[in-house]
């Protein structure tokens, strides 16, 4: 009994190790066209705020991991800088607006330094359907308000909804969800005007 049981156990053994040899073999021979579908994926993401053509490979590289949770309310948010011919046009941002109406709303800004909102998208939120959800570009082309609208300064009241005295439009029944977002992307305007250091501090991204 024990010798066959031994002899099946040998052989079970033999099937698993020949099975994590054929897994690790299919993942090395797919893992560069998978990498090369997420960096085709991210790309797509950052034209959606940039100017036709703007993203490049080159823009995945130069790439700073900011750590700023008071501002960007992100532990580490990923800053992308798109130059042309050399010098810094913008950053594309990830920032969250923390305030939503059903929690975090994770965002996708292209931002100049000079303050001007070049296109922001929604990367991820829990707004309530057919009310907040109106910040996917899917359901509406609100988000496009923002493009090219300068924040000139924290007391720049034109950054806030209509309600508040600004120029955005709020939602009908759901004015928390574009407050939120428009307060996150004046804030995120604001830090990245005020640290023109940023434009040359040593990329410290993980390699693509």
């Amino acid at each position: 009994m024990l010798k066959f049981v031994s002899k099946n156990a040998l052989i079970l053994g033999a099937a698993a190790a020949v099975c994590v040899l054929l897994v690790a073999s299919v993942n090395q021979l797919t893992a560069p066209t998978i990498a090369q579908q997420a960096e085709l994926q991210k790309l797509k993401l950052l034209q959606e705020v940039l100017p036709p053509g703007a993203a490049s490979a080159e823009l995945l590289q130069d790439c700073l991991v900011l750590q700023q949770p008071d501002v960007l309310f992100q532990h580490k948010a990923k800053t992308y800088r798109w130059r042309q011919q050399g010098e810094l046009a913008a950053y594309v941002i990830e920032t969250t607006a923390p305030d939503g109406y059903s929690g975090n709303i994770q965002l996708l800004a292209a931002i100049t330094p000079d303050g001007t909102v070049l296109g922001v998208r929604t990367l991820s939120h829990k707004e309530t359907p057919g009310l907040g959800d109106k910040i996917e570009m899917r359901k509406a082309n609100w988000m496009d308000s923002f493009r090219q609208r300068q924040v000139q300064s924290a007391d720049d009241k034109r950054f806030g909804v209509k309600k508040d005295g600004g120029e955005f439009d709020q939602f009908t029944g759901a004015t928390i969800t574009p407050r939120a977002v428009v307060a996150a992307v004046k804030r995120t305007a604001l830090y990245l005007k005020q640290h023109p250091e940023l434009a040359e501090a040593p990329a410290n991204c993980q390699p693509q």
